[in-house]
């Protein structure tokens, strides 16, 4: 496929969204004379590829910007949610932080006054010119101003172990969930653990939950159930999900799965003790650092709408910053064509800069090209759909549901009652 009719397919998916992603524009200016640091707090790195691409980034700006310096913080995604909270009541806070975007995630440093209103930026570098015709779309959800640049976005499919799925007698990728579902059941009697999930920190299980509310209700009730619009009591296909959530809980996801992390899910998933992990663009470069990537394969979740699964991340300027200005031009440079085109797949498979082009030679990364290029529009993560307040209650009830401790049947009305009680969430 060209880049130029790629292109046109990821803004067509993008735009339709509403999914965020951006490019920047405009040279570096004239350095500052004086000394100043900016202090970005993010995740760590996922790859050494990554990490790498960020060091030579900030080592060319700070050559670029005499006198200015770049410090990073990196934390596992809790413990820098965390920071960003205390950040948000004290004087120890950072210049730029990451967060996704979303009501539930950076929506939280937006209420909090945390993130700093960033119009004036997205004039001067012409922002809105320069991205993807919806990008903007989660920096303007809250009034009072424009919050926030897109960073990466991202999708979230099924990778697969191609020897088990052979083990298993499977063929081909499944191209639905009763196909899915199938599979998962040859892969138990073959002795081999459909799939797995880390527990510890709910967002991963939520995954599968998002997944089937998409398969079990399709678009416009899901998009519907999610921004709140529709009880979740009365739709029949709220509690289908559930139990079908359960059923996978039961019986497909590899145990003991609640006893561990995201990080050892993969471990486990690199050792051949599960067939599948449902996980984003970004794993691929962990696979090739686990040099397990040519054991792999990937494919579209199967839920019957075309929809591709995914979310943006977005890096804010902090309101308690004193050097505003050139971490907004940070920014400008970080996700600029010339930065995004000679890092390409370092931050992510699809660059949120328009104007950068796609030659992978990589199976795993040309499959996520056809993923992206191929999707009739996203549906987004839980946790970014939902306030704050409202994800953690659809985390309990999920939990309480993949540990026997909820009736499936139940739990549609639970969150209902939440959302009920909590209209200001």
């Amino acid at each position: 496929m060209g880049g130029s009719e790629l292109h046109r397919k990821i803004s067509k998916l993008v735009a339709g969204a509403g999914i965020a992603a951006l490019t920047v524009a405009g040279a570096i200016g004239v350095a500052p004379a004086n000394a100043q640091e900016i202090k970005y707090w993010t995740l760590t790195f996922s790859s050494s590829a990554a990490a790498d691409a960020f060091k030579q980034v900030i080592s060319q700006f700070e050559k670029d910007n005499p006198g200015v310096t770049v410090s990073i913080a990196q934390r596992g995604t809790d413990e820098h949610k965390e920071a960003l909270r205390v950040a948000a009541n004290s004087d120890q806070a950072p210049d730029i932080f990451f967060s996704w975007a979303g009501l539930g995630l950076g929506g939280e440093f937006v209420k909090s006054g945390l993130a700093a209103d960033m119009s004036k930026y997205y004039k001067q570098y012409g922002w809105d010119d320069e991205f993807l015709p919806s990008s903007l779309t989660f920096s303007t959800q809250y009034p009072g101003g424009t919050f926030g640049i897109p960073y990466t976005m991202n999708g979230e499919a099924l990778y697969y172990n191609k020897a088990l799925f052979e083990k298993a007698g499977i063929t081909t990728p499944p191209t639905t969930w009763k196909e899915l579902d199938e599979d998962a059941a040859k892969l138990k009697a073959a002795g081999i653990a459909p799939i797995t999930f880390g527990g510890t920190v709910n967002w991963h299980v939520m995954r599968l939950l998002d997944a089937i509310l998409e398969t079990e209700c399709g678009v416009d009730k899901h998009d519907a159930l999610m921004n709140m619009k529709l009880d979740w009591s009365t739709e029949p296909c709220a509690t289908a999900a559930f139990t079908e959530f359960h059923k996978w809980t039961t019986d497909y996801i590899l145990k003991p799965f609640m006893g561990i992390d995201n990080n050892q899910s993969f471990k486990l998933f690199t050792a051949g003790r599960a067939a599948m992990m449902l996980e984003g663009d970004w794993l691929v470069n962990q696979l090739k650092d686990a040099k397990a990537e040519d054991k792999m394969g990937v494919f579209p979740i199967p839920t019957g709408t075309g929809r591709l699964y995914g979310f943006a991340q977005y890096n804010y300027i902090s309101s308690k910053s004193k050097n505003p200005d050139i971490a907004a031009k940070f920014l400008n440079y970080l996700e600029s064509t010339p930065v995004q085109q000679a890092n390409l797949g370092a931050f992510g498979l699809i660059s949120p800069n328009k104007n950068v082009k796609y030659d992978y030679t990589d199976p795993l990364k040309q499959a996520w090209v056809k993923i992206f290029s191929d999707a009739k529009g996203t549906y987004v993560n839980g946790d970014q759909a939902f306030p704050l307040a409202v994800t953690t209650e659809y985390w309990r009830i999920m939990n309480n549901v993949a540990t026997d401790a909820l009736d499936p049947s139940k739990a549609a009305g639970e969150l209902q009652k939440f959302i009920a009680a909590h209209p200001n969430s």
